[in-house]
C-alpha cells in the first residue's frame, strides 16, 4: 500500500484544507473526508493529481496522520510498493515525488 512522508502528510492536509474550504458546498458536505486524489491517465503512463471533497466507491483510502489520498485501482496497484513525499517551494508551489519503499 502506498505510504506518506511526514512532509506528504502536511502538505495533502494543508492542500485539502485551503482549496475546500474555498468551496462553500465542499466545506459543508464533507469537511472530514477531504483529501487529495490520485488516478491514472486515460493513456496509462501517468497520474493526475487533485483535491477531492470525498473517495469515489472503488478508490482505496490511505490515511496518515488526518491525510487522505485516495487511489483509484489502476494508480493503487501501480503505486503499492511506493512512498509519497512532497516538497513546497519558495513560491508555494508544491512537487510531489515517488519513490520506492524499503
Amino acid at each position: 500500500m502506498l505510504t506518506l512522508t511526514d512532509n506528504a502528510a502536511v502538505v495533502v492536509n494543508n492542500l485539502t484544507q485551503r482549496t475546500l474550504g474555498q468551496d462553500p458546498v465542499a466545506a459543508e458536505t464533507a469537511p472530514e473526508q477531504g483529501g487529495l486524489r490520485i488516478a491514472s491517465t486515460p493513456a496509462g503512463d501517468n497520474f493526475e493529481v487533485a483535491v477531492a471533497p470525498r473517495p469515489e466507491p472503488s478508490d482505496h483510502v490511505v490515511e496518515t496522520a488526518g491525510a487522505r489520498v485516495y487511489l483509484e485501482p489502476v494508480a493503487a496497484t501501480a503505486l503499492d510498493d511506493k512512498v509519497l513525499d512532497a516538497q513546497v517551494d519558495e513560491q508555494g508551489a508544491v512537487r510531489f515525488s515517488l519513490a520506492h519503499a524499503g
